[in-house]
């Protein structure tokens, strides 16, 4: 594969992973200068790039493009610029490529696809994600025994492919039970190309011979009949056999539209758990140990102020993470508070706009009522706890005033909705259900 080709996959798949801040931080102006002898050269316009890329995501693109190249032994990074002739570049001599470390400590397994870095050395436990993480201890345990199946979900970069990826890392380093990690979208186009293929039987069999069978992303099946029938003998064949079988989703699955009754039926037999994003505390405690190693600290007053006001999914938070350290690098001293200050207001990810309507139409539509009934004066029941849970969201998660919230529901008085507002906030530590159902539906306003 020639070098541009070569690079712009990686750059395609990086991108896919990283803000696009962070992306263009590290990635803008490097290509690859030269392969040779199974050696990647990567130039960078600067020292500062060099180190970051070497440091921070070395793994990573070396196992991309060993995944493109299998000729690919080592990775390096040399300082160039765009103009300059590869014979001009200063090549370090002293490369050594058996200080590399082992291909299979980057590869992507094809035997079972599961990414060597989501371990659970790596996953950082805190509130939001405890009871998640404690049902996965418990399967490790006895796979196929204890919460079988288990299903994780939650929004996007709450941490849910690290955690099912960790089991069945776990699994495979501590046993001899085979594991096989997929995407709901890989094993629907499987499925129709053993269709196409005329070999059904060949497909079956693949996938029951496996003692853990983990599967991300199952709202993909929304409306997918032949795959879902497929799935579902799938799944009788693995449970009853003792086999552990873990989902992953954006929502609950009773929440999956278009999804038949018998799989929902079979996705909440064994253990749900909700990862929502993460509270203030574990924000902090992310802060803390993606920093810790850091030449220049991030001081508690700065892992407070970060964790209060970047509120976004990991992902995010650990881009604006990225780029802090970045900027104290490039400045050789710790940034002040003020400066941090700066940065997040003019990089951070603007708030979604939402309308106090659309939020009323969401809830309405969540709850299977007539959007009218929220602004009528009925005190049905069923018109009561959504009426009051868009009060709460609108109070909480836009910071609107109690009486501008009365007013756009009808004319009610503000008392009533801080009433509201402090049943659901109570409500909510008692009923797990009540707090699914909201954090579901704040998923949707993200």
């Amino acid at each position: 594969m020639d070098n541009k080709k070569l690079w712009d996959s990686v750059l395609v798949e990086m991108e896919l992973t990283l803000s696009k801040p962070n992306f263009n931080t590290w990635f803008k102006d490097t290509y690859v200068l030269k392969q040779e002898d199974g050696a990647v050269f990567v130039g960078v316009p600067n020292t500062f790039v060099q180190d970051w890329l070497s440091n921070k995501f070395h793994n990573v693109i070396l196992k991309s493009l060993r995944n493109l190249s299998q000729t690919v032994l080592s990775l390096h990074y040399v300082i160039s610029k765009e103009d300059l002739k590869i014979k001009q570049q200063v090549i370090p001599q002293n490369i050594q490529i058996n200080k590399e470390l082992p291909i299979q400590d980057f590869y992507i397994n094809k035997e079972d696809n599961l990414n060597p870095r989501y371990t659970f050395e790596t996953f950082i436990v805190g509130p939001f994600n405890e009871f998640a993480y404690a049902a996965s201890q418990a399967i490790i345990k006895k796979p196929g025994i204890v919460y079988n199946p288990l299903f994780v979900y939650g929004g996007t970069g709450h941490g849910k492919t690290h955690l099912i990826q960790a089991v069945g890392n776990y699994i495979k380093s501590n046993s001899a039970k085979k594991v096989f990690y997929t995407t709901s979208e890989k094993f629907a186009q499987e499925f129709i190309n053993a269709l196409q293929l005329n070999k059904p039987n060949f497909f079956k069999e693949k996938y029951r011979k496996y003692d853990v069978l983990i599967m991300d992303d199952i709202q993909f099946f929304s409306g997918k009949m032949k795959v879902q029938e497929e799935l579902f003998h799938l799944f009788n064949h693995l449970f009853d056999n003792n086999k552990q079988i873990i989902f992953s989703s954006d929502k609950h699955p009773s929440l999956i539209n278009d999804l038949e009754e018998r799989l929902k039926s079979r996705f909440s037999a064994g253990m749900t758990v909700d990862i929502p994003a993460p509270d203030n505390e574990s924000r902090a405690a992310i802060i803390r140990t993606k920093t810790s190693t850091h030449p220049y600290p991030i001081s508690k007053e700065i892992v407070d102020y970060l964790a209060y006001s970047v509120t976004g999914n990991i992902r995010e938070l650990e881009g604006v993470i990225n780029s802090i350290l970045c900027q104290s690098q490039m400045k050789e001293r710790e940034l002040t508070l003020s400066e941090v200050k700066n940065f997040v207001k003019n990089n951070s990810k603007p708030k979604k706009l939402i309308s106090t309507k659309e939020v009323v139409k969401t809830v309405a539509e969540f709850y299977n009522i007539e959007e009218q009934l929220i602004y009528d004066k009925t005190r049905k029941k069923e018109i009561i706890k959504p009426r009051q849970i868009i009060m709460y969201i609108l109070r909480e998660d836009f910071n609107i005033s109690y009486p501008a919230i009365g007013e756009k529901l009808g004319g009610r008085d503000h008392t009533t909705v801080m009433h509201s507002c402090e049943k659901i906030k109570n409500d909510i530590k008692m009923d797990e259900i009540l707090t699914q159902e909201i954090n579901q539906l704040r998923s949707i306003f993200v």
